[in-house]
């Protein structure tokens, strides 16, 4: 039974899955607004966040880290432009807006985003 499970699978094993997160992560933050189905988008939300947070301190330990998560181009743009930005923001750094489904396989679609 999965009572009390909070991970969302996707029916990927966890390679493949955290590969899947690392990549929409990496263009959330590169591209600030990504489209993708809703469970997805929520699965991304606090990977995101806690990115995000890291960004925002500037070290050379959390460019170290963020670089191997996200990549040279996000950890330059999670240092340099969006930790700047949310410097006074204490969380809450994306947004999920609902899109309906998706006509192929009516699958509940939902934009993320920066806010």
């Amino acid at each position: 039974m999965r009572h009390g499970k909070s991970i969302k699978k996707f029916g990927r094993k966890a390679g493949p899955r955290n590969a899947l997160m690392a990549s929409l992560a990496r263009s959330l933050i590169l591209k600030e607004k990504i489209t993708t189905t809703e469970v997805k988008a929520k699965a991304l939300r606090p990977i995101a966040e806690k990115l995000i947070s890291r960004g925002k301190t500037g070290t050379v330990a959390s460019r170290r880290l963020l670089s191997a998560r996200v990549g040279e181009e996000g950890a330059k743009k999670l240092t340099d432009v969006l930790g700047p930005k949310y410097k006074g923001r204490s969380g809450g750094y994306t947004r999920i807006i609902k899109l309906g489904t998706r006509p192929s396989d009516r699958a509940a679609m939902a934009v993320i985003e920066l806010v």
